[in-house]
């Protein structure tokens, strides 16, 4: 009996791991004149499965693209323990791109700016495209956006311009703001940085709460929000002003500073908390 019993238990331990895997595709933009290409994360079962799943907007920080939360935040791995655990339900994860490492030449950035208007891109073709493709999302309830640093602030703006698109928001060590120079720049350079700058400087989170009438505020609170910076984090006084602000204006959210800086160390751990507050709060 105790041969069979460990037997049965070796078996088990070489049957594979539900996993989900992470696909690479693209579509052509008219709104950008380019292909842009992005991952997606299917969930263990989606191709056998005619079942509509929750999708999540996951957004790259500056000089990063598509491929940084796959290969530098391993986020297939905490994904699928999540899913394997019960921690989070079965979702798909876009990963879309709007950088790249050569800030100079290259457009960054999640806003429309002179040349790149990535916002209108964003929700006029990639996410009906992505959404009808992949049986994700389709209504506020079953749509979360997330993200780090320059995506952190890309997902907060997003979450406050289209509160009737998001349930929840998870802003990673977000750059919310310019006007301190927070990002610093060669005087008098005019160059694709510059741009990506002055665009979050003029789509500041925190202008926008100080601006916001009653109704805007009334909008705010039917989405769930969560801040999560590091002590250390070069970024942490414009986190802790959101929060505040958000506060003062009887936004709820909640905020976490945990040890750390602006790295990717911080933001694999974060992952493994916004997940499951996306999860939590999408309809059931």
């Amino acid at each position: 009996m105790k041969k069979f019993a460990l037997a049965a238990l070796m078996a088990l331990a070489f049957l594979p791991l539900r996993a989900g895997k992470i696909v690479t595709d693209s579509l052509y933009s008219k709104v950008l004149k380019e292909t842009v290409v992005f991952n997606v994360y299917l969930p263990d079962g989606f191709e056998k499965s005619k079942a509509s799943y929750p999708v999540v907007y996951l957004l790259h920080g500056l000089s990063d693209n598509y491929t940084a939360w796959e290969k530098r935040g391993r986020m297939q791995t905490v994904t699928d323990e999540l899913t394997r655990s019960g921690e989070i339900v079965p979702m798909v994860v876009i990963m879309p791109n709007a950088g790249g490492p050569d800030v100079h030449n290259t457009w960054n950035g999640y806003f429309n700016m002179s040349g790149w208007n990535y916002e209108d891109f964003f929700f006029g073709e990639l996410l009906p495209c992505v959404e009808k493709k992949y049986r994700c999302g389709g209504s506020k309830g079953r749509r979360a956006v997330m993200g780090l640093s320059m995506g952190g602030g890309g997902s907060a703006v997003y979450a406050q311009r289209h509160p009737d698109m998001f349930s929840s928001c998870y802003a990673m060590s977000a750059w919310l703001d310019n006007k301190n120079d927070e990002l610093k720049h060669k005087v008098g350079e005019i160059d694709k940085l510059y741009y990506v700058r002055e665009a979050v400087k003029e789509h500041s989170a925190l202008d926008f709460l100080d601006n916001a009438d009653e109704a805007t505020l009334g909008k705010l609170r039917t989405v769930a929000w969560f801040i999560d910076c590091g002590d250390d984090d070069f970024l942490l006084h414009l986190n802790y002003e959101f929060h505040m602000k958000m506060r003062k204006a009887g936004v709820h959210s909640e905020l976490r500073v945990r040890n750390g800086v602006h790295n990717w160390e911080y933001w694999h751990l974060a992952l493994r908390l916004s997940l499951p507050f996306a999860s939590r709060n999408f309809d059931r």
